[in-house]
């Protein structure tokens, strides 16, 4: 049994979609006989993607898109794209995310993409495909890639969890709207993958790392929490334990409460009294 918005005939569409996590999303969706857009910014990766995907299902349900995703008109014309082609949207993957590396004090343009295509991005697929999702009285998904990276926000790329924050937040936002706005049938839920080995993430290696997962892992695991009605779907990895990144993050929090220092995970003062809170039982 699968969630009742990804059934046969049903529409997702997944941007970020030519590869990686976004690339097994569509690829699961089209196995349950979905009618799937997978939306990219590389064309060539698109075309590769496609044909991938026939092998899967009919041509005629796969449909592809050359968008850039911080661009409200291209998200736009994407959403009239789809509407057109197949009718509306059931199940909108927000996934398309770039992590290039930052510093804090590097060129502005680095970080203005960054947070353009990794925060924007999602909002500006979240504010476009929902209205006619809400508008069509089905059953229908909004699913917002984030990162572990955006609530425990470790030093060395800034940019990025700045970035990844934002979409918690938003998506926090957004599923407080829809279970508030009359007669919607549309959730919206936080996927936090763990280490996933993609080209987001291989930086040069071939070879998947033991403690990554692959994508198709990940999206397996996504599939039986959005059926069971989880929000923040929280994935483990091989070398993380879900109960580790509990702790990760509930040592964040508490650095708020306790009022210790930002980021103290990594403060040398800190070290022995979380290395004690992360073993304690």
């Amino acid at each position: 049994m699968s969630h009742p918005a990804i059934v046969k005939d049903n529409v997702a569409v997944i941007t970020g979609g030519a590869a990686g996590i976004g690339f097994a999303a569509a690829t699961a969706f089209a196995r349950a006989g979905m009618k799937v857009c997978i939306a990219d910014v590389d064309e060539t990766r698109l075309a590769e993607a496609a044909t991938k995907l026939s092998s899967v299902t009919s041509a005629a349900n796969v449909m592809t898109s050359a968008v850039d995703v911080s661009r409200i008109e291209s998200v736009t014309e994407l959403e009239r794209a789809v509407h057109e082609r197949f009718g509306g949207t059931d199940v909108l993957m927000n996934n398309a995310g770039i992590q290039p590396g930052s510093t804090l004090f590097d060129a502005p343009d680095n970080w203005q993409r960054i947070i353009a295509v990794n925060m924007w991005g999602i909002i500006n697929g979240s504010r476009i495909f929902a209205p006619n999702m809400i508008a069509s009285g089905r059953r229908g998904l909004i699913i917002n890639t984030g990162s572990k990276q955006g609530i425990t926000t470790p030093p060395g790329d800034p940019a990025y969890n700045v970035s990844k924050a934002g979409v918690k937040a938003f998506t926090e936002a957004l599923q407080h709207e829809l279970r508030n706005t009359k007669d919607c049938r549309v959730t919206a839920h936080l996927l936090i993958p763990g280490f996933v080995f993609t080209g987001l993430t291989a930086r040069g290696r071939t070879e998947k790392p033991a403690g990554a997962w692959t994508p198709e892992q990940t999206i397996d695991f996504m599939l039986a929490r959005l059926e069971a009605g989880d929000f923040y779907i929280l994935c483990p990895d091989n070398d993380v334990p879900r109960a580790l990144d509990e702790k990760r993050m509930l040592w964040a929090a508490g650095d708020i409460v306790e009022n210790r220092p930002p980021l103290s995970r990594w403060h040398p003062d800190y070290a022995e009294a979380f290395a004690k809170f992360v073993t304690r039982e």
